[in-house]
């Protein structure tokens, strides 16, 4: 079995994802991670030297790689599942869950982290908001075909790995 979890960038998708891997004997893999030792830059040197588009079809690239697997947790990024089809390719490879969490929660979440990511790391505050609220708005539509949707602050673990097990 494979589980995904998805959500808006500042979820929580790898804390959890750490935690649930490790309560079920799986292994934890970070989509973003494992893009970054592919090809040797951070996130934001890949946005910036190779452009967002080819950030996304890596992320397509390896969605199909990860599917042949079993036995997995994996954190998408935020991204990941409005693109090319992915959410349907998670969905009928495994189990998804979104990690539903507030625009204000995450705005306090995303505000002393923006240098780490590449869409936001110029930001003003004023602009995150707005950036968090039309992001977040757009994305939601695929967040919610997920085949969970758990509100995604102190996420209980074993409440997760019984709705996995449902």
């Amino acid at each position: 079995m494979i589980i995904f979890l998805i959500g808006f960038m500042g979820s929580g998708k790898s804390t959890t994802g750490k935690k649930l891997a490790k309560k079920l004997g799986y292994e934890f893999l970070d989509s973003d991670t494992l893009i970054v030792e592919q090809y040797g830059m951070s996130i934001n040197e890949i946005f910036d030297h190779l452009g967002e588009e080819s950030f996304r079809e890596s992320e397509t690239r390896l969605l199909k790689e990860l599917i042949s697997r079993s036995n997995l947790v994996v954190s998408t990024g935020g991204g990941l599942p409005c693109h090319s089809g992915n959410m349907d390719i998670i969905n009928r490879n495994g189990i998804s869950i979104y990690l539903k969490v507030s625009y204000s929660v995450l705005f306090n979440r995303l505000l002393n982290r923006k240098y780490k990511r590449p869409l936001i790391r110029n930001l003003s505050d004023q602009e995150l908001k707005f950036f968090i609220e039309k992001k977040l708005s757009r994305r939601e539509p695929f967040y919610n075909k997920a085949t969970h949707i758990v509100r995604g602050l102190d996420v209980e673990i074993d409440e997760l790995v019984d709705l996995i097990r449902e």
